[in-house]
């Protein structure tokens, strides 16, 4: 049996109409969680009405951003489920099941009695639903990443995989175009007696569309090569930690690097500028939505460049840019100056988005084909709880005590340190055969002649 380089991709064979079948399958559910994010992190106000009314606006606004950290603690749970699911019964059925447990949650929560009617039992359930989507949230980006990076073609599929935070990007933009025209239709009262479920609700026929779309598609070509060499990983867990220990901290390294900047960029920057800054609202509401807007046109091209020029070019360059710029693009922030903040946010945006452009392809490439979803789930949930999840707290807490109002800058250009060193430390991905030595070694059938190239 050989084990020598593919002569081409088995996901090469996959036609153009399934191609982009599986890119809407593999985006669509990224889109409905973050979504379902956006729209609970800026209804945090009304959601503290409507299901904590006893306690006083501050800590009904702490418990309803308490619960929402809830859904951050329990996503490692769900990354071992749904990783070790994928990579034991295919890309497919995680995907379903994910989005299926996505929506049946948000429409709960759309459903859910105030305080008002149920008493403490609101809260509750509340918590409930939330823990279910923290789950599903845990599965959401290795099942997807994997799924995608496994049906892409070799030499696209920087951008094949980078449609996946586009999905992140629109849903944001969805749900922040949501929620404004929901204050420009409705008065405040009406949107804390009834309102504020419409933006939930809304989400679940997406979500069961996503549903429709992924249980119609087949699952990806390496999996099935998997199946069918016989060589699929009964332990998945247990061998990312004893085989490809090297992989996961490599791409524990690249989420930091990722998943920090996306928060601080386009969650904590918003706070930031109103409450540090001193601008409006307004101001910086459409500075975030500009930063997200941009992110649309530059992930993909990001993708692209990616697989014209490798993927450690592309994010060595992100990694030195914010390294570089971070503190003086927040000193720039600081003038005050409208083309100022313009600058200094679309800087930062569009650093971030060549990361978002590039990360997911990278570690997709890292891992075999036996422990890919599952490396790629745990990597990612762990490092969004505690180093993303966490930051605009410590961010908060350094402001506070320093009183240095360069601090974010700072905390990014350590960030950008992190993202040199990790990809130092990587090999060039671009074009790798995604079946690696690990996937054959166990095969009791021979391998096809058709995919793999003879000794």
């Amino acid at each position: 049996m050989s084990t020598e380089s593919p002569v081409h991709e088995i996901s090469d064979l996959v036609d153009q109409k399934s191609l982009r079948k599986s890119v809407v399958a593999g985006s669509i559910g990224v889109l409905v969680h973050w979504f379902d994010w956006a729209v609970y992190a800026y209804l945090a106000g009304t959601i503290a009405v409507v299901f904590f009314p006893e306690s006083n606006s501050s800590s009904g606004l702490l418990a309803a951003f308490a619960v929402f950290a809830v859904s951050f603690l329990v996503r490692p749970i769900g990354a071992v489920i749904f990783g070790r699911l994928g990579d034991r019964l295919g890309r497919k059925q995680t995907l379903s099941i994910v989005i299926l447990s996505m929506a049946l949650a948000t429409l709960v929560l759309g459903l859910l009695p105030g305080y008002s009617s149920i008493g403490i039992a609101a809260p509750i359930l509340l918590i409930a639903t939330r823990v279910v989507q923290g789950l599903a949230a845990g599965g959401e980006f290795g099942s997807a990443a994997a799924f995608l990076g496994e049906f892409s073609p070799a030499n696209r599929r920087g951008f094949g995989v980078s449609w996946l935070e586009f999905g992140s990007l629109l849903g944001f933009l969805l749900a922040s175009f949501t929620v404004v025209l929901l204050n420009v239709v409705f008065d405040p009262q009406q949107i804390i007696d009834w309102a504020w479920r419409i933006p939930f609700l809304i989400t679940v026929p997406l979500g069961f569309i996503g549903l429709y779309i992924r249980r119609k598609i087949e699952d990806t070509p390496e999996f099935e090569q998997l199946k069918e060499l016989e060589t699929v990983s009964h332990a998945p867990v247990r061998e990312v930690f004893q085989r490809n220990r090297r992989e996961f901290i490599q791409t524990c390294g690249m989420e930091i690097f990722m998943n920090v900047t996306f928060y601080v960029v386009l969650v904590y920057l918003l706070t930031y500028q109103e409450v540090y800054i001193g601008f409006d609202a307004g101001r910086a509401a459409l500075l975030s939505t500009l930063a997200s807007a941009l992110g649309l046109i530059v992930v993909p091209l990001a993708g692209i460049a990616s697989d014209k020029l490798g993927r450690k070019p592309v994010l060595m360059t992100a990694a030195v840019a914010l390294t570089l710029l971070a503190v003086p693009l927040f000193l720039l922030m600081q003038s005050g100056a409208s083309w100022a903040s313009f600058v200094s946010t679309l800087g930062l945006a569009l650093i971030l988005a060549i990361i978002l452009g590039t990360h997911a392809v990278t570690v997709v490439e890292l891992f075999p084909t036996r422990t890919r979803q599952t490396g790629l789930s745990i990597a990612y949930a762990v490092t969004a709880a505690l180093f993303a999840g966490t930051a605009p707290y410590v961010l908060t807490w350094l402001l506070d005590s320093t009183g240095n109002m360069l601090v974010p800058g700072y905390f990014l250009a350590a960030v950008g340190v992190v993202g040199i060193i990790t990809v130092i430390s990587i090999p060039e991905t671009r074009g790798v055969a995604l079946l690696k030595e690990q996937d054959l070694e166990t095969a009791t059938v021979e391998i096809p002649g058709e995919v793999y190239g003879r000794a």
